[in-house]
């Protein structure tokens, strides 16, 4: 089950006596556990019925005795216990979940791991509630799920916006959740996310960032890559040399690969674990290289992040470092 399952059913009020929410996203089980806290009740009902616990603030007698109250003028109660896996005496919620009350809606978010799914509490919990068990996206995901929270509430982005937010953010669905919301806000109902509403709202500027630069030294296009580095050099926050060089190196680590894959365009995404829309820009960069000029990038790459941390290095500015390192990776 996934987490838009669970608020579907509720939204159709149907409700299970207990839900689970466990794993390595904080982020879906964050969504499952708020809308519990703030959509389940009315203003009128939360006063008597809903009940939000802390898992290192708390302990298993006042949370059975919490879910053992019945609701005050309403057919449901709502208990939250967040951060249960600070809670030391957990599995004495046991005799609880083996027996829950129907008339309360008891929500765990167990965050930073799970329970053992061998133990009897798990086999309680999935045979008396919905267990949740999330994991964290792989980067070449990250693009895609932004394309559908952006489309769950309502609006659109580009292809490229969405891959120059995660670009900059990472994989932290919470910020890249929390820039989008903000992105929303200050835009018409009907105006799309482009990559110029990034650069203006985000603070990412849409041709000089570490994407622009990937692009540039895998076509070749050296004046280009002199023009962001410039960039860089004069803005430290958007193109630090410790994140660039990493970026770059991961970059023809994965152009390396495809000398290895037998088949097409879907069979390299596929091997490279990126997404389909970078594909062309990794093959473009596989023909200008080739196996040994990739290799050599590598090793220059290696070298140079060694330098930018100060081994072997004489206190280089970290432009013309940079500058130097893709002077000898561009020529042959």
């Amino acid at each position: 089950m996934e987490y838009q399952d669970i608020i579907k059913d509720w939204k159709q009020k149907k409700f299970k006596a207990l839900y689970w929410l466990e794993g390595e996203e904080d982020f879906f089980i964050d969504q499952v556990s708020n809308y519990a806290e703030h959509k389940l009740l009315d203003e009128a009902e939360k006063g008597f019925n809903l009940t939000i616990l802390y898992g290192k603030d708390t302990d298993w007698s006042t949370v059975i005795n919490a879910c053992r109250r019945y609701p005050m003028f309403a057919e449901k109660q709502v208990v939250i216990l967040k951060e249960a896996q600070a809670m030391r005496d957990l599995l004495k919620l046991e005799p609880y979940i083996d027996h829950p009350l129907d008339s309360t809606i008891f929500v765990v978010a167990h965050k930073q791991g799970k329970i053992d799914g061998r133990s009897k509490m798990a086999k309680l919990i999935k045979e008396k509630g919905v267990l949740l068990t999330t994991k964290k996206l792989y980067d070449n995901q990250l693009p895609g799920w932004v394309e559908v929270y952006v489309r769950e509430l309502g609006r659109a982005i580009s292809q490229k916006a969405g891959i120059l937010l995660v670009d900059h953010i990472g994989n932290d669905l919470s910020r890249i959740a929390n820039e989008i919301d903000k992105l929303l806000v200050n835009l018409p109902a009907d105006k799309k996310i482009d990559e110029g509403d990034i650069e203006k709202y985000v603070g990412i500027s849409k041709e000089y960032n570490v994407f622009e630069l990937q692009n540039a030294v895998g076509q070749q296009d050296f004046t280009k890559v002199i023009r962001i580095i410039n960039y860089f050099a004069a803005n430290p926050k958007a193109g630090p040399v410790q994140m660039v060089i990493p970026a770059l190196y991961n970059f023809f680590s994965k152009v390396n690969l495809i000398f290895g894959v037998k088949g097409g365009e879907k069979e390299i995404a596929s091997a490279l674990g990126v997404h389909p829309f970078f594909v062309k820009d990794y093959m473009a960069a596989a023909r200008q290289y080739g196996a040994e000029g990739t290799e050599k990038a590598i090793l220059l790459l290696h070298t140079y992040n060694l330098r930018s941390i100060g081994i072997n290095d004489s206190g280089v500015e970290d432009g013309e470092l940079m500058k130097e390192l893709m002077y000898k990776v561009m020529t042959r």
